[in-house]
């Protein structure tokens, strides 16, 4: 009667919460160097849309957001339902490079207005006011 050997724990065995604090929102991943990355599957295709690699969870958020709405429609589960922006609300090629391209504009546009704002420090906050059609300016990161 010696000791019991403990088990290796695999995935399966490891609770739903921990991976939940990992991703804290839908379409997401952080790789192992710390960059945020997005995802989307296509629909009826196994193959996925690349929506790119972000510094911030939201920014990474914000890309998954804009292409599942492109793909779904207004009736797709997003991550900030107040955060899509209203371009005319159509886009008449649908295609995945057309659909990248949209998401990851998006994407770049949240990173670079968090690094603007030094909203490093608190990943998960999000500015809902702001206006994505806008590029900003140099002089303004110069200003921090």
């Amino acid at each position: 009667m010696g000791t019991p050997t403990p088990t290796p724990t695999t995935a399966s065995s490891t609770p739903k919460h921990i991976h939940q604090t990992q991703k804290p929102y839908r379409g997401i991943r952080m790789r192992k160097w710390g960059k945020w990355v997005a995802e989307i599957r296509e629909p009826n295709k196994r193959s996925r849309i690349w929506l790119g690699s972000y510094s911030s969870p939201v920014a990474a958020a914000r890309a998954y957001d804009t292409a599942v709405f492109y793909l779904r429609g207004p009736s797709a589960r997003l991550n900030f339902p107040d955060s899509i922006g209203d371009d005319g609300g159509e886009m008449f090629d649908l295609s995945a490079a057309s659909i990248r391209k949209k998401a990851t504009e998006v994407g770049a546009k949240v990173d670079a207005l968090q690094i603007r704002n030094g909203c490093n420090n608190h990943p998960g906050r999000v500015w809902l006011n702001t206006d994505l059609n806008e590029y900003p300016s140099p002089e303004s990161c110069d200003e921090n």
